[in-house]
């Protein structure tokens, strides 16, 4: 089989596996043929001799491959690789799918039409592509997901099987334990957790990570009662209202490239799902080296870059939420959108009877709450509140929606489509509720103004063509520009937004 395009170099595979270099932990997979073991690049035991060492662009072609995970650098900690984000079309929108769950909820032929391919078109290209087939790498997310909770938690074996997606008991054990060739209770003769504890999982990034940008960049958008952000963690309530879960994040004591997450979730079905959606919101799974190759040389980027490494996009927890937001920043501060924002949650978003964590108490309203909503009564104008009434309504109907998977233009086109959404508006969408690393606002006049060195801002074409050298990263060139508009002198200009 040839190796995968998504695989670096051998020479580069083999030099940092050597190093231990942390910027490829994810980014491949070391199996060693006298073990049978499977490793990240940054195991800290002995290093294999090169003739016993295959590389693999990811878990599931070293399981498929016959090789069983390492249970000290525990593969199931590396970051996600961004094949999602580069290599064939259909295969990177399909790894998407799979992330978000897709094949959890419908059949691999199902998945396959939604792609626009036949499955067994697509079963070939996850082969040549990716190494392992569709199902595989599915079941190999589940089952590393399934193993990090059995070593950091103490939840009961029947939930872990429950949490990772198995519905089944029984095939829960035997897919854990052909993979791994150890039962999962024998896993669980050391807990790490006491029982009823919230959960404390850790979540693994490449560095360098900006963590206190990000952080600084949430909190001067916090909504009081759903969000808390101080500057060392990130904390929310999410529903439903009856039995309500929360989470805080912050930095994994010890230096460790690694979040740590405190998790109270009832339903232990939603706990991949919350997991998933932080890696997306604190953009976990990027990889800082390509996007500095692109950014490295450019007069622009190349100082922002320098100066403040590994910036990261900063998501959201919910796509309507988000667009809400996005709404409301248009053309005012980000003080002021806040201040209408958490006028909404105060008038519409479902109270909780009881806080779960001290300070959150209210969840952001349904679309079905603000479909029918009269939003004028908490100041927002006639035409912005049609808006936002508008996108709840077209969110209830489908006519757009956040699904993983779907391009950046077939996006922003649907999202255009509705009264008062602007190519400005769709791209932040697509920015911070997709994650989309090629989501470029290019109208935003921060934007234009930070990438000229005139003192006439660039119009929005010539932005646009401009930003065409920072493909397919442009999302990453925004907030480095926005970053670097907050730390420079304010020169004199109209009012503007970073939303």
């Amino acid at each position: 089989m040839n190796p995968s395009p998504t695989l670096p170099a051998p020479s580069i595979c083999e030099q940092a596996r050597r190093s231990r270099d942390a910027r490829f932990d994810g980014l491949f997979f070391v199996a060693v043929s006298s073990t049978g073991i499977y490793c990240r690049p940054v195991c800290p035991a002995r290093t294999a001799k090169r003739e016993n060492v295959r590389y693999f662009a990811n878990a599931a072609a070293a399981e498929v491959a016959g090789y069983r995970p390492c249970l000290r650098c525990r593969p199931e900690l590396a970051p996600g690789s961004d094949e999602g984000q580069r290599g064939n079309r259909a295969v990177a929108r399909t790894l998407k799918l799979i992330e978000a769950g897709a094949l959890a909820e419908q059949s691999l032929d199902a998945l396959a039409t939604q792609v626009g391919v036949g499955a067994r078109q697509l079963r070939r290209l996850f082969v040549e592509h990716v190494g392992a087939p569709p199902i595989s790498v599915h079941t190999t997310r589940r089952l590393l997901f399934a193993k990090q909770l059995l070593t950091e938690t103490a939840l009961p074996v029947t939930e872990v099987a429950l949490a990772s997606g198995f519905r089944s008991l029984r095939r829960f054990n035997a897919a854990f334990a052909q993979a791994n060739r150890i039962a999962p209770r024998e896993l669980r003769r050391h807990p790490r957790a006491m029982a009823g504890a919230p959960l404390r999982l850790r979540l693994g990034y490449r560095p360098p990570y900006a963590f206190d940008a990000l952080l600084a960049f949430l909190r001067t958008r916090a909504l009081p009662g759903v969000e808390l952000v101080d500057g060392h963690s990130y904390a929310r309530v999410f529903g439903p209202a009856n039995t309500p879960g929360w989470l805080r994040l912050c930095a994994w004591p010890g230096g460790e490239h690694a979040l740590q997450l405190e998790l109270h979730c009832p339903q232990p079905t939603q706990i991949l799902g919350v997991v998933t959606t932080l890696r997306r919101m604190f953009d976990l799974d990027a990889n800082p080296q390509a996007i500095t190759d692109t950014f490295r040389a450019d007069p622009i980027l190349g100082p922002l870059r320098r100066r403040e490494p590994g910036l990261r996009l900063p998501g959201g927890w919910d796509g309507f939420e988000i667009a809400v937001r996005a709404i409301l920043g248009q053309q005012i501060s980000v003080a002021a959108a806040r201040t209408l924002a958490s006028r909404i949650v105060q008038r519409w978003g479902e109270p909780l009877p009881t806080a779960p964590w001290p300070g959150l108490t209210r969840l952001f309203p349904t679309p079905a709450a603000l479909a029918a909503a009269d939003l004028r009564e908490v100041g927002l104008t006639t035409a912005r509140a049609a808006t936002i009434s508008g996108v709840a309504q077209a969110l209830l109907d489908g006519r757009v929606d956040f699904r993983a998977g779907q391009s950046l233009d077939e996006f922003v086109a649907r999202w255009v489509a509705l009264p008062g959404i602007g190519p400005w508006t769709a791209h932040y969408i697509a920015m911070r509720a997709l994650g989309d690393p090629d989501a470029f606002p290019a109208a935003d006049l921060i934007l234009r103004r930070e990438a000229t060195t005139s003192a006439t801002p660039l119009g929005t074409k010539a932005l646009t063509e401009l930003a065409n050298r920072w493909r397919p990263w442009r999302a990453y060139a925004v907030i480095h520009l926005w970053r670097g508009a907050a730390d420079t002198p304010p020169r004199p200009r109209r009012t503007e937004t970073m939303a």
